[in-house]
């Protein structure tokens, strides 16, 4: 089966891509159809990063909180070995 395109192989999915993207510019600026204050793409994905954000924070902070309490208890447990060899 022959494939058929539109314009050609590789612009076709340039004009794909093109009008989507006009699509949704349309779509976000439109005040009929604009989204919310606050729920607009753009303010959606920054709130999802900087939520994500303060997870890797916290996830940073217990590791090395972690970190901290393995190191203590090699720690003690090296100088103590070493005390008993001298």
């Amino acid at each position: 089966m022959a494939k058929t395109y539109l314009l050609s192989r590789t612009l076709d999915p340039i004009l794909g891509i093109f009008t989507g993207l006009l699509a949704f510019h349309l779509n976000e600026t439109n005040p009929r159809s604009a989204p919310l204050p606050g729920h607009t793409l753009r303010e959606l994905i920054a709130w999802k990063w900087n939520d994500s954000k303060q997870l890797r924070q916290a996830r940073e902070k217990e590791d090395d909180g972690e970190w901290e309490r393995v190191t203590r208890e090699l720690g003690v447990g090296a100088g103590a070995s070493q005390g008993e060899k001298k």
